[in-house]
Parts: structure tokens; C-alpha cells; sequence
């Protein structure tokens, strides 16, 4: 048999290594934590561990520099990364965008907790800027959703009940009913720590760096680059506005006009 098709025969069964993402369109990448809620309750402190958050955070400035990406976001045990349209990274492959992508994630947390971890991926797309800022909107709305749940369910555990106890006891009960439920128990969920109830957003500032030039012997500066971890981030329409001006110069005539 030709060496040739015999490749060209096994190569056909491939059956996704062609697709590929349309040209033009915003990508957002996410990862999840595969299988986290066993992993983190065995490993992390609850409901929010800052050591935890730190490895997201080292997986999500991997997966920056590993991308070029414009702005990363993390919340819980997920990620989503955004490439702007003219991005062409890998061909646009779906398979190494998603496969990549989780590898990274999956290697970056893994050395920075220590301990093995798998992530998967999949991908998102968007027509416009606004589509990616829903988008972002729509998983911040996630990470206080789950933010106000994780506190509810973890102080009900803490309080002696069994996990099937707190869960039932928090079913179908609304956000001012949990919020009184915490106040309860002296928590004030609106003086929870931003990066817990709004998510962890990186992306690239500027600085001055100032040196030396030893030929002239006079100080210099230069501006330089660097990835800004921001556990601050603005909610709501302040940071629809925040997110707007940070994609819309990137994908420059994918605005919405209606």
C-alpha cells in the first residue's frame, strides 16, 4: 500500500481537523475546572479561598501571554478569553483553540497549586463588540449569582447541616432572602470582596520605566506593557462602558448600529 494513501486515508477520518472558525468573528475561549467541586473542597478553604483564586489567576495570565489575548476573565473555576477578529492563531482551528487552550489552562494551575488539575475547553463566538460584552456582562452576572449561592450554602454547612440539608434549605428562595440569610449569620454580602462577587478581569496597561543611558549619562524613560490582574472591576454598566473601551479600538467597525 502507497505510504502516501494510506496517511491520506486515516487523515479523512479526522472528522473535525477542518473546522475552523469564520474569518471576522470575536472568539472567546472558556476553560472549566474539571471536576472542581470535589478537587477544591478537598484542597481549598470555603467558600473562597485567595490561594485558589491566585492559581486561576496564574492559569488565566497563562493563557494571556499563550494567546495575545486582549482581556482574560475569571470567576469560580472558569476562564474566558477573547481573540479579536483579526486574530489567526493556529489557522483558527476549533480542535487546537479548545485543545490548547484547556492544556494551558490545565498545566499553568497544576503548577501553581501543586497538585494535578483538568480543565476543559469550548468556544464562543461573537459578530460584534457588544456580542463580546454581553457576553462578559452575561459571566459576571454568573460570578454573583454564584458568589451570593457559594456564601449561603457554606455557612449553612459550616452551621452543621449536611450538604442535601443546606441545599434544600436554600431552594427556591430568591437574592433578598439570602442576603438576609447571610446578614443572619453577620455576613454583609455587599462588603464580600469585589473579586468574589464580580470575577477577576487581566489585561495589558502601560507604564513609564525609567533607566539609565550610560553614553549620555542622563535618566531615560520608556513606556512599556504589562498585564494588569484587576480585582477591582467595575459591575454593570460601568463595566459594559469599562469592557467597550477596552475592545472597541481592537475590533474597530464591529459595533452594533441599531
Amino acid at each position: 500500500m502507497d505510504a502516501g494513501d494510506f496517511e491520506a486515508r486515516h487523515r479523512e477520518r479526522e472528522w473535525f481537523h477542518g473546522l475552523t472558525v469564520p474569518p471576522g468573528a470575536w472568539t472567546v475561549l472558556r476553560v472549566d475546572g474539571r471536576g472542581f467541586s470535589k478537587f477544591t473542597e478537598a484542597r481549598f478553604g470555603k467558600p473562597f479561598d485567595p490561594r485558589f483564586a491566585d492559581c486561576m489567576a496564574e492559569a488565566a495570565s497563562a493563557l494571556m501571554a499563550e494567546f495575545a489575548s486582549p482581556y482574560v476573565y475569571t470567576e469560580s473555576d472558569e476562564i474566558s478569553l477573547v481573540l479579536p477578529p483579526a486574530a489567526d492563531l493556529f489557522g483558527r482551528g476549533v480542535e487546537k483553540l479548545v485543545s490548547i487552550s484547556a492544556g494551558v489552562a490545565s498545566a499553568a494551575f497544576t503548577h501553581a497549586a501543586g497538585v494535578p488539575a483538568h480543565f476543559d475547553g469550548r468556544v464562543w463566538l461573537g459578530t460584534t463588540t457588544d456580542d463580546v460584552v454581553d457576553y462578559f456582562s452575561w459571566r459576571q452576572a454568573d460570578a454573583a449569582r454564584c458568589a451570593l449561592n457559594g456564601w449561603c450554602y457554606w455557612i449553612l454547612r459550616k452551621a452543621g447541616k449536611s450538604a442535601s440539608e443546606a441545599g434544600a434549605a436554600l431552594e427556591g428562595t430568591g437574592v433578598s432572602e439570602k442576603n438576609e440569610l447571610l446578614f443572619a449569620h453577620g455576613v454583609n454580602f455587599a462588603e464580600v470582596p469585589a473579586w468574589q462577587r464580580r470575577g477577576v478581569g487581566l489585561y495589558w496597561e502601560s507604564y513609564e520605566r525609567t533607566g539609565f543611558d550610560p553614553v549620555r549619562e542622563v535618566e531615560v524613560s520608556a513606556t512599556r506593557r504589562r498585564v494588569r490582574v484587576d480585582r477591582e472591576l467595575p459591575m454593570k454598566g460601568e463595566y459594559r462602558a469599562f469592557l467597550g473601551e477596552l475592545l472597541q479600538p481592537i475590533g474597530s467597525g464591529s459595533r452594533r448600529t441599531e
